[in-house]
């Protein structure tokens, strides 16, 4: 049953629908949580959004690992994965570490690498060049750890498609252990043992993991392993959990149950500073205040992302894994420097690709499905072209960077309810693509000279019933209602008790009546509108509109004058020369 319309707003400037996210039974709940915790009125009608019950809602404000760690063994694949690890670490064998060159991939190395090492095994790191090499082991790169001796070959954030160069390694003596969390429908690859929660088989319910998360609960049982085996001198797990939180949020999983705890006690440990390269790499990208979730997808993600994207691809492990202070802070600066350049090439692809866009839609609905192309375009941030395509045309969109044979390499990012990973996988049944992967919510492609018009039909046609049942129920869910006076320090801090807030624990989104607008201006080179919210009795709340000058929100902005809005958006708190204030971040806006 749809919740009432909140503030009879029924088309945004935007085009959505603005909702209550509590029906009748989420508003009575909320009240009880009220009522028998004591927890103020607003924080309890946040977490009664988000389905938690009154039994649980204590529970939910304080997320412990140790309450909702399941037993390791669930996982298909983890006892033959942690046997053959523990004889790697009994023997001191040479185990290689093949993982992904994004932020969860570098995570799952320097995890599997600050867990080994200091038992004696020695670790080879390996991160492909993703132009070069591209997603995932390769034939080239078997050979290369091979002859360097390693005799154990674990694949992280990756391998759970890579039916040949697994064959091939092993065919050449080497074992393999694919950890993984991407989807796979059929066949699984040839390797030793695969733990991955998403494979057909698993009945742990874990397919909400990062790739770093399935990574830790290899190592939560091979600890458990080592532990009987009378093996001493172990690694502290909860001590590499900041890994975890980092690639939590930066893969974009949901931020549900054991996922949630793993960000609240990793950001602890990355406040304490043990880790000295994401130190440095806070210093690097001038974080003010005590690192939040904020920071770790929009400040250090990036950066580590950077080096993968059009530099080194091994920086970002490397940095993790446990580089000296020297080293660390030399890393950071490079992948600061390589983020700064990142930034250029992008903004130029991604002004390109909204023109493009826009010439495709027209005044009409325009295809379900954006697929992209250009020559100019660096395949390292296609991704990202792809991220910001979907955001401004709510639709699933993929930007694709051809090379000079006409080969496309590509990425996809969705929307809710429109699986882009099976749709992607389908296709590569459909001998559409050479090769692709994904989740739901993101996917990577490699497409054959010419193939970008039948790939093009092909998504639209399986996407285009989902597509359309998504934006028809496009909505902005709100929270509930406050005014610019009542959105201070006290309400912010209050509500950072139910984050952290993510995919699978939204941000709480709150409403503004009839609030005015002032002072506007762009700020930056992606286009952010500042200004100051005003309400009729005096408050005033700072805001900022991310990317929004030349949209239909940043041209009601600048000339809203004495007119007044109803906005609505989050809260969070800004730390800047040792001073604490709230700062509003849009969301839409709708004329009363």
């Amino acid at each position: 049953m749809d919740t009432p319309v909140f503030l009879k707003v029924g088309a945004s400037l935007t085009g959505k629908t603005w909702r209550d996210r509590l029906d009748v039974a989420a508003s009575r709940n909320a009240l009880a949580i009220a009522q028998k915790t004591g927890m103020s009125d607003i924080l309890a009608r946040v977490i009664a959004g988000r389905g938690v019950s009154l039994d649980d809602a204590s529970g939910f404000l304080e997320p412990a690992i140790r309450d909702l760690m399941p037993d390791p063994s669930t996982l298909a694949g983890l006892d033959e994965t942690v046997a053959r690890l523990v004889s790697a670490v009994a023997r001191g064998e040479t185990v290689a570490l093949f993982g992904d060159y994004d932020v969860d991939g570098a995570c799952s190395v320097a995890l599997m690498q600050r867990f080994l090492g200091p038992l004696g095994a020695k670790v080879i790191p390996y991160i492909p060049d993703r132009i070069f090499e591209g997603y995932g082991p390769n034939i080239g790169a078997m050979d290369e750890l091979i002859g360097k001796g390693a005799s154990l070959i674990v694949t992280l954030d990756c391998g759970s498609t890579s039916i040949e160069p697994i064959a091939h390694a092993r065919l050449r003596g080497a074992d393999v252990l694919v950890i993984d969390h991407h989807q796979v429908l059929h066949e699984l690859p040839p390797a030793d043992a695969v733990v991955n929660p998403n494979r057909p088989d698993d009945l742990s319910g874990l397919g909400h993991l990062s790739a770093a998360g399935v990574t830790f609960m290899v190592l939560v049982g091979l600890n458990r392993a080592l532990r009987r085996a009378g093996v001493t001198g172990l690694p502290d797990l909860m001590a590499l959990v900041d890994l975890v939180a980092l690639s939590t949020i930066c893969d974009v999983v949901p931020l549900r149950g054991l996922n949630r705890a793993f960000v609240r006690r990793g950001l602890e440990v990355i406040r304490a500073g043990a880790n000295r390269g994401l130190s440095a790499l806070v210093l690097a990208a001038r974080v003010s205040g005590p690192v939040n979730p904020y920071h770790l997808g929009y400040l250090i993600g990036p950066r580590i992302n950077a080096g993968g994207r059009i530099g080194d691809a091994g920086l970002g492990a490397r940095l993790l894994a446990g580089a000296d202070e020297h080293e660390a802070l030399a890393i950071a600066a490079r992948l600061d420097d390589l983020n700064s350049e990142r930034q250029r090439i992008e903004k130029q692809a991604v002004d390109e690709a909204i023109a493009a866009a826009e010439a495709e839609i027209g005044d009409g609905e325009g295809p379900p499905v954006l697929v992209l192309a250009s020559e100019a375009w660096h395949p390292g941030i296609v991704g990202l072209v792809a991220a910001r395509l979907k955001e401004r045309f709510g639709r699933p969109a993929f930007a694709i960077a051809l090379g000079p044979d006409g080969t496309g390499t590509g990425s996809g990012r969705s929307v809710q309810g429109a699986d882009l990973g099976r749709a992607v996988t389908s296709a590569v049944e459909e001998g559409l693509l050479v090769k692709g992967g994904g989740h739901a919510m993101a996917a990577g492609i490699t497409v054959m000279p010419g193939g970008i018009g039948a790939l093009r039909a092909f998504l639209n046609a399986t996407l285009a019933e989902d597509v359309a049942a998504a934006r028809a129920g496009a909505a902005v869910l709100i929270d509930a209602a406050l005014t610019a006076r009542g959105a201070g320090l006290d309400l912010a801090r209050d509500l950072e008790r139910a984050g952290p807030f993510g995919m699978g624990n939204p941000g709480p989104v709150f409403a503004f009546p009839a609030h005015h607008i002032r002072f506007p201006q762009v700020v930056g080179t992606g286009g952010h509108i500042r200004f100051t919210l005003a309400s009729g009795d005096g408050g005033r709340l700072k805001g900022i509109a991310f990317s929004a000058a030349g949209t239909p929100l940043g041209g009601a902005l600048d000339t809203a004058g004495d007119m007044p809005l109803h906005v609505c958006g989050t809260l969070s708190i800004n730390h800047w020369q040792g001073r604490d204030e709230v700062q509003f971040r849009l969301v839409d806006a709708a004329r009363p």
